[in-house]
């Protein structure tokens, strides 16, 4: 009996020195994460509400046609002017003759005005000549009845032979008249030849813009990427009717960068300014460091921007903290960064 007492007092000794040591332990790990918290929250502002941001843009098609061809595939590197998709230019290629066709009937109508106004240069120049052989004419008349008129009142010509050379007057007056009206009409024909090939220049001009529309539309078959970037998922097919304005991918733009958005309390933004240095950390790289400076902060809390901002003054008013979006520009070079992707989880701190 008394072995057996021994035997269970040594047990229950081991067993109180491992429960001591693992309470010491847990007490010393406590105590260095408490120290290192509290010298966290005494020196660093933290947010773990931030994500990796890059401009992710829609390559949208800007004509309607069947897709001919798709040159690009999921999750691909592209550079800028990389064709992308081509679409079936046959009905485009017909717009286009058609204009090039109405732009050089308009232009060869210029070619007939211009032969018409100089056709009519030439009536009225002939009209000019006339007239001045018929004011000549009319000047004869015009003596020969003055002279017969003195000879009638001398009685040495009969009144059938003055009547004849006064009609002989009054001819003349009339074609002279009618010479002018004729050279007048032709300087109006020329006037409105003229105007006639304004509105055809005018005509011109349009058949012009009908024809680079046409030339336009043919260069949105051919799709291209408008800067450096990589790919997303690919949602259409070969033999598919897009529409204009239809989104055919999603292109992440690697020339304007990687940046992180954080979302600060609003109690958190205090003694945060533009340049102030920023240490981040994210979920798919656990113990890497990434470094970057504040760009920006926003000028109104994130909810301001939602499409149905919270009015306090309606309903049961509750205090909820608010969170100030911060802009960081991530510092590190290309190499390092290059494996971050939009919308990844990341851990900011920002030193007080």
């Amino acid at each position: 009996m008394k072995n057996q007492k021994i035997s269970y007092t040594r047990t229950d000794v081991i067993i109180t020195k491992i429960t001591t040591w693992i309470s010491v332990i847990i007490i010393i790990a406590l105590l260095i994460w408490g120290i290192i918290t509290f010298w966290q929250l005494w020196h660093y502002e933290e947010t773990n509400d931030a994500q990796i941001e890059e401009y992710v843009n829609p390559i949208n098609s800007r004509v309607t046609g069947y897709v001919k061809e798709i040159r690009y595939e999921e999750n691909q590197d592209v550079k800028e002017g990389d064709t992308l998709v081509i679409i079936e230019d046959n009905e485009y290629k017909i717009h286009k003759e058609e204009a090039e066709a109405a732009l050089a009937n308009a232009e060869a109508q210029i070619d007939v005005l211009d032969r018409s106004i100089e056709t009519a240069a030439t009536n009225a120049q002939v009209n000019q000549s006339q007239i001045t052989a018929a004011q000549a004419r009319l000047w004869k008349s015009e003596q020969e009845f003055t002279r017969y008129k003195k000879l009638l009142d001398a009685e040495s010509v009969t009144q059938q032979q003055f009547e004849a050379i006064q009609t002989n007057l009054d001819v003349a007056r009339a074609d002279y008249q009618t010479l002018q009206n004729s050279y007048k009409a032709s300087l109006a024909k020329v006037n409105d030849i003229k105007a006639q090939k304004a509105v055809a220049l005018t005509e011109i001009q349009r058949r012009k813009a009908t024809l680079d529309k046409s030339l336009l539309d043919m260069s949105y078959t051919a799709i291209v990427a408008p800067y450096d970037g990589k790919i997303g998922r690919r949602t259409i097919q070969k033999g598919q009717l897009i529409q204009t304005g239809q989104t055919l991918a999603f292109l992440v733009d690697q020339e304007e960068g990687k940046w992180v958005v954080a979302n600060f309390k609003e109690t958190q933004i205090k003694n945060m300014h533009i340049g102030q240095e920023v240490e981040i950390e994210t979920d798919a790289f656990p113990g890497e460091k990434f470094h970057g400076k504040i760009e920006s902060l926003s000028p109104a809390t994130g909810s301001r921007f939602s499409l149905l901002p919270p009015d306090n003054a309606t309903g049961n008013f509750v205090k909820i903290v608010q969170r100030i979006p911060v802009r960081i520009k991530l510092t590190d070079t290309p190499n390092k960064i290059q494996n971050l992707r939009a919308g990844m989880n990341a851990i900011v701190l920002i030193t007080k």
